[in-house]
């Protein structure tokens, strides 16, 4: 008789026990794979025994397999936590240089602008270049910039708008206009330009009906006219001239270019000139409508300092600035695995390559066979509570009953000794 086969129950019911548990204690991990333990019988080899006649002498724990199914989104409040909805992992560096792989999307900023984990591992992707523009290479360190975008002075303006061809030619002032008196123009709109030191001009169009399908344009900036006559008097940035179909104008035809002279802000300040400015009438219409603006779009912008931070489905990194322009700031590269089971885990929501897991796979979010990311959001772990208990409970059971093979051993033992 022996005791083997109950000894090694319980020995095996144990470390079920512990991988059950540790499943547990994670069940509120973010990025955290359950585990399960797989057990292989055990027989004692022997060349003179027929196979009908082998009684096994127990079991033994063959393997801790950690299960790489995708756990549940849940949002949160923070723009650079992420979830990968899918296949493939966030690659790290740890503070010794290993190159370590995670589920775990809790990430942050440290004081140097890298972003990093709680465990002071970098996250690993592409830089982008001052542009903007992400140059997929060798995944380093991810830092995120903490210069602002410089200001570009304004060098085009597009105006998509209808003229009321109904409006009646007005009466013009001396000097043509004046800018004032309403009664002297039919129609005005505004638009902020900026000069080469991202200064905010403010530039007000006024549209002046001299005739049958013809307007005079003036324009000032910051309340100066743009254009005169040499004597002091605004003078016409342009005139447009409209088919009697009330389509796009005859004249100008294209984009002509202007100059915005530099003027004085109330609070004493000076604005630079701004030359050769394009300006877009073309796609202007004269029809029996009310008078209306649709589209502007101006070429020009203030400098913006980095407000906000938002990591796309693909992985890029969007910086948002104060003047409200955008600009990839970089661009995540995940890895997967052929055989993710044969990955080392290394604790810390962190695991490390083996030969068993084979050599890593790279690609951004959505490319090839790469799960999505979403941005302000975490993946669970996919520990199932309810089946882990139940599975605690049946361990107890075999516990129970691997002890009372040994129970029984003993017994038979105590009898065999008390023989006469």
């Amino acid at each position: 008789m022996s005791f083997q086969q109950g000894l090694s129950g319980l020995n095996a019911t144990s470390k079920n026990l512990e991988v059950i548990g540790n499943n547990v204690a994670n069940a509120s991990t973010y990025g955290a794979k359950a585990s399960r333990a797989e057990f292989a019988d055990m027989y004692a080899s022997n060349i003179a025994s027929t196979g009908t006649s082998n009684i096994g002498i127990g079991v033994r724990l063959a393997a801790v397999s950690q299960q790489f199914t995708q756990g549940s989104i849940s949002a949160t409040e923070n723009p650079l936590d992420v979830a990968i909805n899918g296949n493939g992992f966030f690659q790290l560096r740890d503070t010794t240089g290993a190159l370590v792989y995670s589920r775990n999307g809790q990430f942050k900023l440290d004081s140097d602008g890298y972003i990093v984990n709680n465990g002071a591992q970098k996250l690993l992707g592409y830089q982008a270049d001052a542009q903007g523009v992400v140059i997929p290479r060798a995944a380093s360190e991810l830092r995120l910039p903490t210069a602002g975008i410089d200001p570009q002075a304004t060098d085009a303006v597009t105006m998509e708008m209808n003229l009321d061809s109904r409006s009646q030619p007005t009466l013009p002032a001396a000097g043509g206009i004046n800018f004032d008196d309403p009664a002297t123009y039919n129609k005005a709109t505004s638009l902020t330009a900026y000069d080469v030191k991202g200064q905010p001009v403010a530039m007000t169009y006024y549209f002046q009906k001299t005739g049958a399908d013809t307007w005079d344009v003036y324009a000032t900036a910051n309340g100066t006219s743009v254009v005169d006559d040499g004597a002091g008097n605004a003078a016409p940035l342009t005139t447009l001239q409209f088919p009697t179909t009330g389509a796009a104008p005859t004249a100008p035809a294209a984009p002509f270019t202007f100059d915005v002279p530099a003027t004085t802000l109330p609070d004493g300040s000076t604005t630079e000139p701004i030359t050769g400015v394009s300006m877009d009438f073309t796609q202007s219409t004269q029809y029996g409508a009310l008078f209306s603006v649709t589209d502007v779009t101006q070429t020009g912008y203030a400098p913006g300092q980095i407000t906000s931070l938002n990591i796309e489905s693909n992985g890029i990194i969007t910086a948002r600035y104060s003047n409200g322009l955008t600009k990839a700031a970089g661009q995540l590269e995940l890895a997967s695995f052929r055989n993710p089971q044969g990955l080392q885990a290394m604790g810390g929501n962190a695991w490390t390559s083996t030969y068993a897991s084979g050599t890593p796979i790279v690609g951004t979010a959505g490319s090839g066979n790469m799960g999505q990311l979403q941005s302000g959001a975490l993946e669970e772990s996919n520990v199932d509570l309810t089946s882990e208990l139940v599975n605690m409970m049946t361990a107890q059971r075999v516990y129970q009953a691997n002890a009372q093979t040994i129970k029984t051993e003993d017994s038979i033992m105590q009898t065999l000794v008390n023989l006469r």
